[in-house]
């Protein structure tokens, strides 16, 4: 919403502004302009304390809204993997895939999955992504060593920022080795748990310091769950297999449980089609009602049995309270809620199996749709980053990036290069400055469908051109605003009007730097807090800017004159010379150039159709003499 849309609505609805920034997915920091808007009009203190709580509610809201849309780049992956465990065929494939999309989910550099050899009294790796060290790839770990020995003794989840620094578990030599050699630094290890049984543990890593987050570690507990989910179910088929070896009436067995574990593949294909259409949790529970035969419902952790919920959670399996059965729907460390089959004591193992798979599942939905807004959110400030650094060439997705944005790459545009201007009294006060121009520069962008982004310690604005309007009206109105928002002097240097941007998206990076020239030939002439564009400076912008653009001043001064010549093979830019040689004087300059006066006259008013009426007044016929001099220089050949 723009300012003055803000300024002329009425003030009881004042807090509508926040539904519609809401509505459009608008920054963080949009959310504050109804509140200084209100203070700067001078609104009663209790009109500004209830817009106030409208903008906190409006934050909860969209954060909450944020957290759901970030899951959704999650979504498919866990789902994939869901539908992988329910038609299990291959262990190898199934915890594969596991540690790729945790990895990838999670922006690691490493994922890996150790598993017990009870056997040999160890640990083992079982699989790995992103490793480059066969050491690393070959490590067997003794019990109760290392990171991971930590996470199974305790069956809880663990992070270290510095692997090396970090005291609470036992380092070896063959361990810190085999880390040093893969390069890692902070490791988050989660337990793969069967029933109070620790099996395993997977790791995502990286290369360079980090801080997991919550919902990270949440996360890569819920693949814990999957891949022990995958073992155990692979253990079962181990164990049915053998019967069918070892027992006359194994035939008859296979047959029974078969057709139990076929149902159970049939209710983790619905769930995952039903939740990829988007499906809540509810609509889960309504589905695994159907399969079980019976009354199946979702509930907040607080509605259910305290002591059998707490149960289900520590031991990862559906447990029986008089004649219900109660699921608990955890990730990590934290409970969500709980499934309940209602009215069925009598429940098979594998169905009992089905219930507790529902229940990872719906914890997997919940998961993912808070994350869902976050993703989103990350994806939005790269755009313009990539535009100035010219890295995506791809029109198509350049396109399709932008319409997500809502804002037209085909459209006309002007890049902006805006800075600050005074001195800041230290670096925090220069830092929160820095800030509040990015988020003015953000909310103007996102209001006028366009780009922005801090860079060189300012802002860039990529904004289209409307019909009517001039680079500099644009870079002038910009410095309005944004020394409004920011309460500070802003001043803003514009770029010719560029096109084409999906097709040569290295135009940006080229108007930027001609923006940035234009900024610092303001600040050179004490123009700071203005906007004006790269026409504005004729040849003073040559003499002004860092970089010199002769060839840009010389086709923007005479280029009509130069193409003109060249295409009908005339000598319009000699005339023009010898004219200015000659003080301006056709009589001399047509004996200078040995023809007729008429001649001389005819040339010189076609000259002024190209260049304009007004090219002999003193300060264009100075601009022209210069760029002929450059462009003799620039081609002494054809003098």
């Amino acid at each position: 919403m723009s300012r003055d849309h803000v300024q002329s609505a009425p003030s009881g609805s004042a807090e509508a502004a926040y539904l519609e920034l809401l509505a459009r997915d608008a920054s963080a920091e949009a959310y504050e302009q109804p509140v200084l808007l209100a203070r700067a009009e001078g609104r009663r203190a209790d009109r500004i304390a209830a817009l106030e709580r409208a903008k906190l509610l409006a934050l909860r809201v969209r954060a909450e809204l944020e957290g759901r849309r970030r899951r959704e780049a999650e979504l498919s992956a866990l789902f994939e993997t869901a539908h992988d465990l329910a038609g299990l065929r291959d262990l190898d494939a199934v915890l594969q895939a596991i540690v790729q999309r945790a990895r990838s989910l999670l922006g690691t550099d490493v994922a890996y999955l150790t598993l017990n050899d009870p056997a040999r009294g160890d640990t083992y790796m079982r699989v790995t992504e992103g490793s480059v060290s066969a050491r690393f790839q070959q490590l067997r770990l003794g019990m109760g060593e290392g990171l991971g020995g930590l996470v199974a003794q305790t069956t809880r989840p663990y992070v270290t920022d510095d692997y090396f620094e970090d005291a609470r578990f036992q380092h070896t030599l063959t361990i810190d080795s085999g880390v040093r050699d893969e390069g890692l630094v902070a490791i988050l290890g989660v337990p793969l748990m069967l029933g109070p049984h620790v099996i395993g543990v997977l790791f995502a890593a990286d290369r360079r310091a980090r801080v997991f987050e919550r919902e990270q570690i949440a996360l890569l507990g819920s693949f814990a769950a999957l891949a022990a989910a995958a073992i155990d179910s692979a253990n079962l088929l181990t164990e049915t297999r053998a019967a069918l070896a070892g027992l006359e009436r194994a035939n008859e067995i296979i047959r029974d449980r078969s057709a139990v574990i076929e149902r159970a593949s049939d209710v983790h294909d619905r769930l995952a089609e039903l939740v990829l259409r988007g499906g809540g949790v509810h609509d889960v529970a309504a589905a695994v009602s159907e399969v079980l035969d019976g009354t199946v419902e979702f509930g907040e952790a607080d509605a259910a049995p305290a002591e059998a919920l707490e149960a289900s959670r520590a031991e990862g399996h559906a447990v029986r309270h008089g004649d219900d059965w109660i699921a608990a729907v955890a990730a990590g460390g934290e409970l969500l809620g709980a499934l309940v089959l209602r009215g069925h004591p009598g429940l098979d193992p594998v169905d009992q199996r089905t219930l507790e798979r529902a229940a990872m599942v719906t914890s997997l939905l919940l998961l993912a749709r808070r994350s869902a807004a976050e993703a989103e959110q990350r994806v939005r400030g790269e755009l313009l980053d990539d535009l100035l650094d010219a890295r995506d060439r791809d029109p198509r997705l350049l396109r399709e990036r932008a319409a997500r944005l809502r804002a037209d790459l085909d459209a006309t545009q002007v890049v902006l290069a805006a800075r600050l201007d005074g001195p800041a009294a230290d670096a925090d006060e220069e830092a929160a400055a820095r800030r509040r121009l990015w988020s003015a520069s953000s909310h103007l962008a996102a209001t006028r469908h366009g780009l922005a982004a801090a860079r060189d310690g300012g802002a860039v604005l990529l904004l289209p051109l409307t019909a009517g309007d001039t680079a500099t009206d644009l870079a002038r109105r910009t410095a309005r605003q944004l020394g409004t928002a920011v309460h500070q002097s802003v001043t803003v240097g514009a770029s010719a009007p560029v096109t084409e941007l999906t097709t040569r998206p290295e135009t940006v990076a080229t108007a930027y730097a001609e923006g940035r020239r234009c900024l610092e030939a303001l600040h050179l002439l004490g123009r700071a807090g203005d906007g004006a564009a790269a026409e504005d400076f004729g040849f003073l912008g040559l003499l002004l800017a860092g970089e010199r653009d002769i060839a840009g001043f010389v086709d923007r001064t005479i280029g009509p004159v130069v193409t003109y010549d060249e295409r009908r093979g005339t000598e319009l830019l000699r005339t023009l010379d010898a004219y200015f040689a000659c003080g301006m004087s056709p009589a001399r300059t047509k004996d200078a150039l040995h023809v007729h006066v008429n001649t001389v006259a005819q040339r010189l008013e076609r000259v002024g159709r190209l260049l304009g009426e007004d090219w002999q007044t003193p300060a264009r016929a100075l601009e022209i003499q210069l760029a002929l001099r450059l462009h003799r220089l620039a081609a002494p050949d054809r003098r």
